[in-house]
């Protein structure tokens, strides 16, 4: 089997990722579990000669030079990876995430509707999409663009590392630029898409203090921003984005912000109950005038969860919540639900009442 027919064959299988590391036979993330899928071990020279076939010139300088690159990786008639080549005990590794354009993939992003299309019809501020690596933000990201695309009439930029969903323009005009092959940093491709005449700006992740402060700057100026970041939920997010900016810049960051924010989406994917694929568990906020409130104020922000829970009629919701539903909906079990809850003890008294509104015997432990 060459390499391609083994990306056809994980393709096939459902796998999310494939990890190739020398001495290890090769392993792929079904289900959110590592599982080896061939018996013979990676060898060094297979894993460097990834290095030559993935890359160009310039990436193999960067490579040699840094000893890891992100890049993505085509395959004609099959789709797109997101690739990370890094070395580990003087060989070379790979870890390849399966991406896909197949819209309909888009179609099971189970953010409500309602709330795709509050965010779609924003004219400006900040929608932030978190979670850990691997949870789906870019998918949920890439739904949402599709949508504008397909609805509006609207210049579209988009700054990834790498480019995974590839948007064909419809209604919408998309440009997409890609780090390291288009652009230096996602700070100054933000800073170069304001000159760009876009309407949507998507940059793939907030890291930095000068991302934060062109982000920020964008929205102010009649922009609506997408973005991500590495946070589990609205809270944590809303504190994370200001931890970038210096002491001396925080309180005038914090009411920017506030001002900007349209909402947050954070979300986690968790095995479904039976084994058979992932579902995403998700908190969303809208920056009602409440919210905007909490947050200017940094004494009363750890307020919001309450806030959020009291405006469940205006779609929101928080993550505990979604998961007691997707625990009514039999969709996780409660071994997952209870792991992943931000409130072991909320998720319990849950997960009791939705045991005894549904006639079974509970499965909670006080």
């Amino acid at each position: 089997m060459n390499f391609n027919d083994m990306l056809t064959m994980l393709v096939e299988r459902g796998a999310s990722d494939l990890h190739l590391h020398v001495g290890l036979p090769p392993l792929a993330r079904l289900h959110g579990r590592l599982t080896p899928v061939a018996d013979t071990r990676v060898g060094p020279k297979f894993t460097a000669a990834l290095v030559d076939l993935m890359c160009d010139d310039r990436q193999r300088l960067a490579f040699a030079d840094r000893h890891q690159i992100d890049l993505a990786y085509s395959v004609s008639g099959l789709g797109r990876f997101r690739v990370n080549l890094f070395r580990q005990r003087g060989s070379v590794s790979a870890v390849l995430r399966i991406i896909t354009s197949d819209a309909e993939v888009l179609r099971v992003v189970n953010l409500p509707q309602e709330t795709i299309e509050y965010f779609r019809d924003r004219e400006q501020g900040i929608v932030l999409v978190t979670g850990a690596t691997g949870s789906g933000k870019s998918t949920t990201l890439a739904r949402i663009i599709d949508e504008i695309n397909s609805i509006h009439n609207k210049m579209i930029v988009t700054v990834e590392d790498p480019i995974e969903y590839l948007h064909t323009s419809k209604k919408s005009a998309v440009v997409q630029r890609e780090l390291g092959m288009d652009t230096l940093s996602f700070s100054d491709a933000l800073v170069a898409a304001m000159r760009q005449d876009p309407d949507v700006i998507m940059i793939g992740e907030i890291r930095d203090h000068a991302t934060a402060v062109a982000a920020i700057s964008a929205a102010q100026t009649g922009h609506l921003v997408f973005s991500t970041m590495h946070t589990q939920d609205s809270v944590r997010t809303i504190n994370r984005m200001l931890e970038l900016f210096p002491q001396s810049e925080r309180e005038t960051a914090r009411i920017l912000f506030a001002e900007s924010l349209v909402g947050i989406v954070s979300q986690r994917l968790l095995p479904r109950r039976g084994g058979n694929g992932r579902v995403a568990a998700m908190e969303v906020v809208k920056a009602t005038l409440r919210i905007k409130d909490l947050i200017r104020d940094e004494d009363r922000t750890h307020e919001m969860y309450d806030a959020i829970r009291d405006a469940r009629l205006d779609g929101m919701q928080l993550f505990d919540d979604h998961l007691s539903i997707l625990y009514a909906e039999d969709a996780i079990s409660y071994e997952t639900a209870i792991a992943a809850a931000t409130s072991a003890q909320g998720f319990k008294i849950a997960a009791t009442q939705v045991d005894i509104e549904r006639g079974r015997p509970t499965t909670t432990q006080f």
